[in-house]
């Protein structure tokens, strides 16, 4: 599990085709390889890819064919920056919220423009994704843990600091480029809780009036 908090930017230093997938060499400079051990896992802009290799500047990880085809990492070139979280501790501060490292489906840059110091982003998501987004919400772009600022149908609206943008990728994105979107995990679990409920019971105490007097739902 993750938190969304990028630990450091890494680079993409070599990709290797493998018999139809690829091994991804990392330089994860700045990043604390120190408790990194075989098999750990680490989120490369918001996926979770599982260590093979590793030195104190780098690791390696396998992406399979799946990952690729659901992912922007099937677009990634050498030298390309990418986020960088550690899976976290029990002892770890929660500094952003609940993040699986398993990405949902690839959202799109509409548009950057400034506001003050900041920048909003709007991002387009699929159509599919789009009824787990809320005002005020969580959503995990590329690995980064931001607040839903603003909804219209099939867009969201992000507004990104000055050390977020410094911190992380974002500072190079560009409209009509397709990041990670990973939506806000325990939306899908009320969503599934809602319809088994309805499914399978008659008497269930979970359901729309419930949620809404508990604060889960207006």
């Amino acid at each position: 599990m993750f938190t969304g908090i990028i630990e450091a930017l890494g680079k993409i230093s070599r990709i290797e085709k493998r018999s139809g997938d690829v091994r991804l060499n990392i330089a994860s400079i700045g990043l604390d390889m120190s408790d990194v051990r075989l098999g750990d896992s680490i989120a490369v802009n918001g996926i979770c890819l599982t260590v093979v290799d590793f030195s104190n500047e780098h690791f390696c990880a396998d992406v399979s064919t799946e990952t690729l085809s659901l992912t922007s990492l099937a677009k990634c070139k050498q030298g390309d920056k990418v986020n960088l979280e550690k899976a976290m501790l029990a002892t770890n501060r929660f500094g952003g919220h609940i993040v699986s490292g398993h990405v949902d489906g690839l959202a799109e840059v509409v548009s950057i423009s400034p506001s003050a110091r900041a920048i909003n982003i709007w991002l387009k998501v699929p159509n599919d994704l789009a009824r787990y987004i809320v005002h005020k919400g969580s959503v995990t772009v590329d690995g980064i843990s931001l607040t839903v600022n603003e909804v219209q149908q099939q867009q969201l609206r992000l507004t990104i600091i000055p050390h977020t943008a410094e911190q992380t990728t974002i500072g190079a994105w560009s409209p009509g480029q397709k990041i990670n979107l990973e939506v806000d995990v325990i939306a899908r679990y009320v969503e599934r809780l809602i319809g088994y409920a309805d499914e399978n019971t008659t008497d269930s105490k979970i359901n729309t009036a419930f949620l809404a007097q508990h604060g889960f739902m207006k």
